[in-house]
């Protein structure tokens, strides 16, 4: 069906590994009609988990989009992943959704991946609603799992059900807004609310109402009057603070045993927004602020959040926010000005696809023919060029040396990396200066792992790999003052000169930024083209630090004098200077190396305990923190991530297998003296 604009919704489930979000997804596809047999993880017959490494590994690596219809509304889904290797995914999905459904386990409540992507959803103002997922499980505690989102994610949870029956006896939940029962049985049945839950259900409606009135004017309103809140204005009040983020609607069942679902569909469509209410995209067109409104007659401008090399072309997929785009039309890549051809338009179903002639704004689609252009452009009209912000990349932390085996095969793993790193942003290839090894770079060893083995099996080649190496920083802890550095270079006709005066400093621990300059040059001594040659050219000398090569963050480069040559002088000349000035610079002050460290959250028997404490400090972990769950314990360290290569092995050895860890990379510190 083709809907109107405030009848669609794009919409991602977002959660920590394992939480049961393509488990979610299978069952809507399924309760929509979409598909017609329940696919399941564990037999690798999921919709979205369709490449052979996702149904290998049991989880999700690539985020899928699918397309449903529910009660009148078009729902473009979006499955992420859950591991935090692959977080980019994840970050590159938000950037073109409207709403996201958050799954959260009954049994572990707040996982660290959970709370990272709230925060990337933070970041994009995306509002969502939640599930609390797995009721059915042994240690199932919906108040409990409530109580971790409020107090880890510092956000209101407004929690619209009520179960009926705990852990295996979990058969339905009653609405605490329309006061019906909902039981799942052979299929879904509505009734009454039983009577032995009537008390609670009552006063739980009670608390709901008061915490809405608490926030939303017209329900406070009714509150006052009648000492209650009706149905119809508790849905809208819902409605609103969902949109604006004051508030977290929270639902809960069991996705696996086919209960809940039905609800948490009817709340993606009550409420989270279409494309027609989230605030118009921003770009910029000749350094000027434009806004495009989710407007099928306005100019054409589209993201490409996710490139794809299949069997039988390139796809690039789009998320449309203004105007139209047909088959056949011309497009501009607006950051490089570059015109492709869209020769066919399909609607996605994970790995299926359906040509269709034309999408409009709010469309989530995939386009053949673009050969260029990749993940975080702006396709537009040609005549309206616009750019909009691409997602953010995460710096890479780990690193492995790949080889052909062959040397005839060479060629070929270049052009594959190539490809590869076109499709997934966060990857990064480059050849070590010293060694001459070609150095894949990625978010962790199974980033990496997932990597090599697809290049592996899409190209044939057999692939050499190093052990994993982490990346390294390099920051001032001391820096040097008034350092003078005079550039001057004659080799017949014009020459180069430039002289600069530079202060080092480190930023403050506090800083959020990796690299500032200023500039207090006065008296037109450097002018102002030649200061941003200066800065251009200290970016340049970051790259590397002169401790062993890597690349230099936390610091402030002012730029306190200089001079000119009347006619030797030139932007080249101070970039020159401002490259070897700083190098120059930063070989005079004291330096300190930093390592990546990696927030670590192991899952262990209570027997196994001391084993476990004991290796993480073995391995330089501090521990921050341990919390007892029924016949388990949660620690939670701070390990250095050169530490963490192997860990999964060790931890299935100390914990006779039951032992489960999950990392979150943290930052960098220093690391100790060698």
């Amino acid at each position: 069906m083709r809907t109107t604009l405030d009848n669609l919704r794009n919409v991602g489930i977002l959660a920590h590994v394992d939480a049961g979000k393509t488990t979610v997804t299978e069952r809507i596809l399924y309760l929509t009609g979409t598909t017609h047999k329940r696919g399941e993880v564990h037999d690798g017959t999921t919709v979205t988990d369709f490449d052979p490494q996702e149904r290998d590994r049991g989880i999700t690596i690539f985020a899928a989009a699918v397309s449903c219809d529910w009660d009148g509304h078009s729902i473009n889904l979006i499955d992420t992943p859950g591991h935090v290797d692959f977080s980019d995914e994840v970050e590159r999905s938000l950037r073109v959704l409207d709403g996201a459904v958050a799954l959260f386990d009954a049994v572990a409540g707040v996982e660290p991946q959970s709370e990272s992507v709230w925060r990337q959803a933070d970041r994009h103002g995306v509002p969502r609603i939640a599930f609390v997922n797995k009721m059915d499980r042994p240690g199932a505690d919906l108040d409990a799992a409530v109580d971790s989102i409020r107090q880890r994610l510092h956000v209101t949870p407004l929690v619209v059900q009520l179960p009926i029956g705990t852990e295996a006896e979990f058969s339905g939940v009653i609405d605490l807004i329309t006061m019906r029962a909902y039981v799942w049985d052979d299929g879904l049945v509505e009734c009454p609310v039983p009577d032995a839950l009537v008390e609670q259900a009552v006063r739980r409606r009670r608390l709901l109402e008061e915490a809405v009135a608490e926030m939303h004017p017209l329900a406070l309103d009714e509150f006052a009057a009648r000492s209650t809140v009706s149905a119809e204005t508790l849905a809208a009040a819902l409605r609103d603070l969902t949109r604006s983020r004051a508030g977290v609607v929270v639902l809960c069942g069991s996705a696996y045993r086919n209960r809940g679902v039905e609800p948490l569909l009817d709340a993606v469509v009550a409420y989270l927004p279409s494309p027609a209410e989230v605030p118009p995209v921003r770009g910029t067109s000749d350094g000027a602020v434009q806004e495009r409104i989710a407007d099928p007659k306005a100019p054409f401008a589209a993201l490409v959040f996710k490139v794809n090399s299949t069997a039988t072309g390139r796809l690039t997929y789009l998320r449309v926010y203004s105007g139209t785009i047909r088959k056949g039309e011309t497009v501009m890549d607006a950051g490089t000005g570059r015109t492709e051809r869209i020769s066919r338009i399909l609607r996605v179903q994970a790995d299926q696809h359906a040509e269709v002639q034309q999408a409009v704004a709010g469309d989530i689609v995939a386009v053949v023919g673009p050969k260029f252009a990749r993940s975080g452009a702006t396709l537009c009209a040609p005549a309206a060029p616009l750019v909009l912000e691409p997602p953010v990349v995460t710096d890479p932390v780990v690193s492995v040396a790949v080889e052909a085996r062959k040397s005839t095969d060479t060629d070929r793993l270049a052009s594959a990396l190539t490809r590869l790193i076109e499709e997934d942003p966060s990857l990064t290839v480059r050849t070590d200066s010293e060694t001459g090894q070609t150095l894949l770079s990625g978010m962790g060893e199974l980033h990496l792992e997932v990597a090599v083995e697809k290049v592996r099996r899409a190209h044939g080649l057999e692939i050499g790999v190093g052990r994993p190496q982490v990346t390294y920083r390099e920051t001032v802890a001391r820096g040097v003052s008034g350092l003078v550095y005079r550039h001057v270079k004659q080799e017949g006709g014009a020459g180069q000169f430039a002289q600069i005066t530079l202060d080092v400093v480190p930023l403050d621990d506090d800083s959020t930024e990796e690299f500032v300059f200023r500039s207090v040059v006065v008296g037109g001594r450097v002018p102002q083209e030649y200061v941003r040659a200066v800065e251009a050219g200290c970016r340049d000398a970051l790259a590397e630090g002169p401790l062993g090569g890597h690349p230099v963050t936390g610091v402030q480069v002012t730029l306190t004098d200089g001079a000119t040559h009347p006619k030797d002088s030139s932007e080249l000349a101070f970039r020159t200077a401002g490259r070897l000035g700083l190098r120059e610079a930063l070989r005079a002050s004291a330096m300190v190396l930093l390592e990546p460290v990696a927030e670590v959250t192991a899952t262990v028997p209570e027997d196994a305990m001391g084993g476990v404490l004991g290796d993480l400090a073995a391995r330089r972990g501090r521990i921050s923190g341990s919390a007892a769950r029924p016949g388990t314990m949660v620690i939670v360290a701070t390990v250095p991530l050169a530490e963490l290569f192997g860990y999964a092995t060790q931890l299935r050895s100390r914990t006779q297998g039951r032992g489960t860890f999950t990392t979150r990379t943290t930052g960098y510190v220093p690391a100790p003296a060698r």
